[in-house]
């Protein structure tokens, strides 16, 4: 308990108050042109007043070709900075690191959203996606890094690059999806080509007390754990990241597998040398046990998402009453109001079983709206 309430100090950046981040939930309620809209404003900053020591942005698109979801929050135009700067200053008025999580969909946007076929490393025909060309491929790299600068002149204190969840970067990642022949495929250091250039950009063209973070997938999306292990030693020894984001799925649970077997996933990663960068896990942490039960391996900080909807203030509550018990889903939309979710973010959170007696029809109303 000690431990999740102590400071954590960073390469670069500011110290984080204690060791709870924000995860960066979906939950389309920004406007479709990427603007933050009032709805994500008000989420956003009521975790950062509830005692975050570190929040963080929705999965934010550095191409408007990346959008993965309705009400996605953007970062690919000078149009979404007013929104950004003032999402920043609150957050950090509130004694929280502010950070913006990049992203780009990759075969997985959808084509009702983009208004084209989706793209990807190769030919996917399952996702009806399109390869990237070699030029295409650095006009990506060159607009998260762009996005990046974007998000560090509206004043955050830094990005993290989203590389898990079967999106592009993890796209690149997978000896499944990425089949090209040229200098960004290949074996792991190929694949890894892409998101590595990122890094180097920011570190580059962002100023040198801007942060950088990764959240890499441990297994699942077309990736191996072998290969995720030697990814993520490779990237914390690097000295170019301030923090590593595992997303485990479940902290608590072995490898899928076999030979991995025997060991949690957790336990896989906090025996990894770390070097200069701070590591973290996100992955069924839902109670204050749970939380205590990661933060006892060699690890540096926990991410939180389903906790944070359901508790705001999920970091305050635990410093008054480390043993307090989190409410049990289903709740009821009132709830989720008080907690600060828009009618599109309970809708979402609907098909993940969080809403009492949801009505499928104002369901199905809220997701037109």
């Amino acid at each position: 308990m000690n431990k999740i309430l102590s400071p954590l100090s960073f390469t670069r950046g500011p110290v984080m108050k204690n060791r709870f981040m924000l995860a960066p939930l979906t939950n389309s309620q920004s406007h479709e042109d990427g603007v933050m809209s009032e709805e994500e404003f008000k989420w956003l900053t009521m975790r950062a007043k509830g005692g975050f020591g570190l929040t963080m942005t929705c999965a934010s698109h550095v191409q408007a070709i990346g959008k993965g979801f309705p009400g996605q929050m953007g970062v690919f135009s000078d149009d979404h900075l007013e929104g950004l700067t003032r999402l920043a200053k609150e957050i950090n008025d509130q004694d929280s690191i502010s950070i913006v999580q990049l992203h780009h969909a990759g075969m997985r946007s959808p084509k009702e959203l983009i208004g084209e076929n989706p793209v990807c490393p190769s030919d996917n025909e399952e996702f009806s996606a399109r390869a990237l060309t070699l030029d295409e491929v650095k006009i990506l790299r060159d607009d998260f890094i762009s996005a990046a600068k974007r998000s560090e002149k509206a004043g955050f204190h830094g990005v993290e690059l989203h590389g898990a969840h079967g999106y592009i970067i993890c796209q690149f990642l997978s000896d499944e999806v990425n089949l090209r022949d040229d200098e960004y495929g290949g074996d792991l250091e190929g694949r890894a080509l892409l998101l590595n250039e990122i890094i180097d950009g920011v570190r580059s063209e962002c100023s040198n007390e801007f942060m950088l973070g990764v959240r890499l997938s441990s297994e699942r999306f077309g990736i191996k754990l072998s290969e995720s292990k030697k990814l993520a030693q490779q990237l914390m020894l690097s000295n170019k990241l301030d923090f590593l984001d595992m997303s485990l799925w479940d902290c608590f649970k072995e490898p899928q597998e076999e030979k991995f077997k025997g060991k949690t996933l957790l336990e896989h990663f906090s025996e990894l040398k770390k070097g200069n960068t701070r590591l973290g896990v996100a992955g069924n942490i839902r109670t204050p046990q749970n939380a205590i039960k990661a933060i006892e391996h060699d690890i540096d900080w926990l991410m939180l998402g389903r906790a944070a909807i359901l508790n705001h203030n999920f970091p305050k509550l635990f410093e008054e009453n480390h043993e307090f018990t989190p409410p049990e889903i289903p709740v009821t939309e009132e709830y989720l109001s008080q907690e600060g979710l828009s009618p599109k973010f309970i809708a979402y959170m609907s098909n993940w079983g969080f809403v009492e007696g949801y009505d499928n029809k104002m369901k199905e109303a809220l997701k037109k709206a």
